[in-house]
């Protein structure tokens, strides 16, 4: 995929999951969200730069400092200056994670909606399921969350799918200039291998399509060969790949 390309998922999929402080510095934003989620507490290209590396990156480990967090940059393969830079300072990768993208119109959809799925533009309901499979018990994080959620300015979409009358897996899409963000894709561990993951892709690929919307995408870590195996049977190609790093 082009630079151009990368640079513009990136930007629509930061728009789907925003920080709660952000700070613009000539083409970058630094984010910061009292340290919960990386995509929420680091730095990401937004733009083109006209400042030096080095007194960028010295900028944004100061401000960093500041707010008591170490500093992180959320960069692709794209972003080859600025890794080689950061590599050389100390800094080392880590979270690799792969961006999937499925063309809507070249998706497999000869299925029909299952009664079983439901959809919603708000999460109150949602959460309740969410924090429950992800075993998110801390209230500081469930509100971070919830925050995090109310912030974002994109269509999103919260889709729930039921077994035996209750909620078994869940997931959202953000939604922005055609493209769809399938992300806080989560099934109950209980009920995981049963199909529950694949027939919330599936719901979720549908109804992108029913949005508007000519393009799904996704991100998932290298190390959850279960998910990457599922998303490439559904039709998604890996794209790129995006890194943390930090010192």
């Amino acid at each position: 995929m082009k630079k151009e390309q990368i640079r513009f998922l990136e930007n629509v999929a930061a728009d789907g999951f925003v920080g709660l402080e952000q700070i613009i510095y000539d083409g970058w934003e630094l984010r910061f969200t009292q340290g919960y989620t990386g995509r929420a507490n680091s730095v990401q290209i937004r733009g083109e730069s006209t400042i030096e590396l080095s007194e960028k990156v010295y900028f944004c480990e100061k401000v960093y400092e500041e707010h008591g967090l170490p500093c992180m940059f959320k960069l692709t393969d794209a972003d080859v200056e600025l890794i080689t830079f950061l590599e050389n300072r100390g800094y080392q990768k880590y979270k690799p994670t792969d961006v999937m993208l499925l063309e809507l119109n070249s998706a497999d959809t000869d299925y029909e909606m299952p009664d079983d799925v439901y959809f919603s533009a708000t999460p109150d309901d949602w959460f309740k399921s969410y924090f429950e499979f992800e075993d998110i018990t801390d209230e500081t994080k469930r509100d971070l969350t919830r925050k995090i959620h109310a912030k974002v300015s994109v269509k999103q979409i919260y889709i729930s799918v039921m077994y035996k009358k209750t909620v078994a897996a869940v997931a959202s899409l953000a939604i922005e200039n055609g493209y769809s963000l399938l992300h806080n894709v989560v099934v109950f561990p209980e009920l995981r291998g049963i199909g529950l993951g694949r027939k919330l892709c599936q719901a979720a690929i549908m109804k992108s399509g029913e949005c508007g919307a000519s393009h799904i995408y996704l991100q998932v870590m290298q190390n959850n060969p279960v998910a990457l195996n599922l998303y490439k049977k559904l039709g998604f190609e890996k794209q790129y790949t995006y890194y943390y790093l930090t010192i």
